[in-house]
């Protein structure tokens, strides 16, 4: 067959000057430095500096950030950064980062949750300056005011013996670390890392991932704005929801839950005998087909729910290969209960339970999450880990800030990988001229307008005084 067209013919060296890879990667750590996280971890970490002269924790535990959310896997993966120096300026080696790792006990994890929550107030603010009020969360066609916190947890497959990575219910091997994500914006708030046999609704790991979830919040926003709590029924023990309730009544935050419910003897009687069944509507507000809603509240015995909890029910025709409990088969309808103490004239039937069911969004925080860190756990020591996890946390809201403050259209939403593709990993000519280091984009670069927008608003942001 002959061919109709070739690819240029290229000779390969490795002897080029000047040029760097990963240039769009520079603008997550000018954003660390622009948001204040890297004082505050450097702030957070002093006590772990050996040496005036030598590298500064908390800059060691931000380029760790960056690497991670640049995609890298390893501590090893820092070489992308520290063999660009031009770029990046000094970095750790690998054996300093190791050591930094081994440092980071759980009182030191405070400090540094602390610090994540110092950056984020400013991170706030900034976006109130620039842009205005916070992302809504969209469901049913309708805005979910407030703040939509979002708790889950996942499996990490260990394919090594790893301190505390057990069995999990899975019948795999590895971790079982609880989550929280703030639907907003993206933002990763809290993980808890957790050996693989631990519970899925154990309530004091629910009541530590939410507790440390609500202390990222701004106080301004913890304090003034409505927050809906979103969990499967894992999150639906009684204990966790008596927590929940005990922080609006003792503690004035103005905080509701959504959460998955099991259908239990008095649910299954109380759904035979409800009426008023309603269209289920999908993500846009559109009837949903072969779907409806309706609410059982009073229909059983919901002794030890906090008062004034509603159920609704949900019932859809089942898709083929699905499986089904005996009373959905017998039935002929697949059925999801959910509790929620939002008082009626919080909305219809239908859009509360939308509401929900977005709660399945949190699945694809996770899913990108475990490619900016938290799917692959370095070490043998369980609290090398935890530290681990905590600096995922971190890039992942390094992204989520810089898709927020810095991007606009289709990159402002898309997903990781798209965003190194096409950004982060974007090669550049750096030169040094006239004292100023100059960075050149390709300028047939699909992108490249877009990354020197996102390099000029960041010079623009307000910088926070003191």
């Amino acid at each position: 067959m002959k061919a109709t067209a070739i690819r240029p013919k290229i000779m390969v060296t490795g002897d080029g000057r000047g040029i760097v890879g990963h240039a769009g990667a520079r603008l997550l750590a000018d954003l660390a430095d622009a948001t204040g996280l890297t004082s505050a971890f450097s702030h957070a970490l002093a006590g772990l500096r050996q040496r005036q002269r030598g590298h500064d924790p908390g800059r060691i535990a931000v380029d760790l950030a960056v690497m991670l959310a640049d995609g890298g896997e390893a501590i090893a993966d820092l070489a992308v950064l520290r063999d660009q120096q031009a770029l990046f300026g000094p970095v750790a080696s690998d054996p300093t980062a190791w050591r930094l790792l081994s440092q980071l006990d759980d009182t030191v994890l405070v400090d540094l949750r602390s610090a994540r929550a110092h950056a984020r107030e400013v991170a706030w603010a900034q976006h109130a300056e620039v842009r205005g009020d916070l992302p809504q969360p969209m469901v049913a066609g309708r805005q979910v005011d407030g703040l939509v916190l979002d708790i889950d947890a996942t499996i990490v497959i260990c394919h090594s013996g790893k301190e505390s990575a057990t069995r999990t219910w899975k019948k795999t091997f590895g971790y079982h670390p609880l989550l929280c994500f703030l639907d907003n914006t993206g933002e990763a708030l809290a993980g808890l890392l957790r050996e693989g046999r631990a519970g899925s609704n154990t309530t004091t790991d629910h009541i530590t991932v939410l507790d440390q979830a609500l202390a990222q919040l701004p106080d301004a926003h913890r304090h003034g704005t409505p927050i809906l709590l979103r969990a499967d029924s894992a999150g639906s023990s009684h204990g966790f929801l008596a927590h929940i309730r005990s922080l609006r009544e003792q503690h004035h935050l103005d905080i509701r839950f959504s959460v998955g419910a099991a259908i239990t003897a008095g649910v299954r009687e109380a759904i035979r005998a409800a009426t008023g069944w309603a269209p289920a509507v999908d993500t846009v507000g559109d009837l949903r087909e072969h779907a409806e809603v309706c609410e059982i509240t009073g229909l059983f015995d919901a002794t030890g729910w906090p008062e004034g909890t509603r159920f609704l029910v949900r019932r859809e025709r089942p898709h083929p290969g699905a499986q089904l409990s005996l009373f959905d088969t017998i039935e002929g309808w697949r059925h999801q209960v959910v509790a929620t103490d939002t008082p009626p004239g919080g909305g219809s039937v239908q859009f509360l339970e939308a509401r929900h069911r977005a709660h399945a969004r949190v699945e694809d925080r996770i899913r990108t999450g475990k490619n900016t860190g938290f799917g692959r756990f370095p070490s043998r020591h369980f609290a090398i880990n935890q530290a681990w996890l905590q600096l995922a946390l971190t890039g992942i809201d390094l992204l989520a800030w810089t898709q927020n403050l810095l991007l606009d259209g289709e990159l402002a939403t898309a997903e990781p990988k798209k965003l190194r593709y096409r950004l982060l990993h974007v090669a550049a000519r750096i030169t040094r001229t006239a004292r100023r280091t100059r960075l050149a984009i390709a300028a047939n670069w699909p992108w490249a307008n877009a990354l020197t927008s996102a390099f000029n608003k960041l010079a623009a942001l307000p910088r926070p005084t003191g």
